[in-house]
């Protein structure tokens, strides 16, 4: 490439297109003429032609000007594309093409798509916790047990993980029971325990105290045996 020709291409500028538009402008109803449309007047705008002429866009597009202005009211009714007016600094009025309605569209539309996505990875981790209890309980839950348990999720609003860690406990208690573990959460609710570092940490503080309490000394003694922590008979 000459340098003429390099010059000509820096000159041209650069236009940025989101991923998210091109991924999701079917889902917010636009076409495919539209999207064309809408590239071309952000190529105008990000080279400071905020309000190109019809017959401008319509020579990029190879359309005629009336499908140029059908197009634009069409995002205008669909709410991507709005017309403003702003004065300059002599007082005189300018209009001016806005994509900023499109953006806050697709901003809303990934919104809703990570929530979606949230909610079914939720839906997933909790029907493989009832599948957990099952397998450590070693039988079908009850409709009662698997309402209880849609109680701590949905009312008490225990996190997953939290009951998961509350249901080890009872494992290593050899209590197989949803009272016991009912127990357990419980009495983390009254510490303020919410999360698998919380639980990790009240029980390293308990099993510090027992030691303490087994071997005052400051030199413990080699193979010294710390009692397992007993969530349910705990008054620290």
């Amino acid at each position: 490439m000459n340098n003429q020709l390099l010059h000509a291409w820096l000159e041209a500028g650069n236009t940025t297109v989101s991923t998210i538009l091109l991924k999701k402008y079917r889902e917010i109803g636009l076409t495919n003429e539209q999207l064309i449309l809408i590239l071309q007047l952000k190529s105008f705008i990000d080279s400071g032609i905020l309000f190109p002429d019809t017959q401008e866009i319509a020579k990029r597009m190879d359309i005629s000007s009336a499908e140029v202005f059908q197009c634009i009211h069409d995002l205008i009714q669909k709410k991507v594309l709005s017309i403003e007016t702003e004065k300059n600094t002599e007082g005189k009025t300018n209009d001016q093409y806005s994509l900023t309605l499109l953006w806050d569209r697709l901003a809303l539309l990934l919104e809703q798509t990570q929530k979606e996505e949230h909610h079914q990875e939720q839906e997933l981790s909790e029907q493989e916790l009832f599948r957990r209890f099952e397998a450590e309980f070693g039988r079908t839950l009850s409709p009662i047990e698997i309402q209880t348990i849609g109680m701590w999720l949905d009312e008490d609003k225990y996190p997953v993980e939290l009951i998961e860690l509350a249901l080890r406990e009872a494992v290593l208690s050899q209590v197989y029971n949803l009272k016991y573990v009912d127990r357990i959460l419980l009495n983390w609710e009254r510490k303020n325990i919410r999360s698998k570092d919380q639980v990790e940490k009240e029980a390293q503080r308990h099993r510090q105290n027992k030691a303490t309490s087994v071997n005052p000394s400051t030199d413990k003694k080699i193979g010294t045996k710390v009692p397992l922590h007993n969530w349910l008979n705990d008054n620290e």
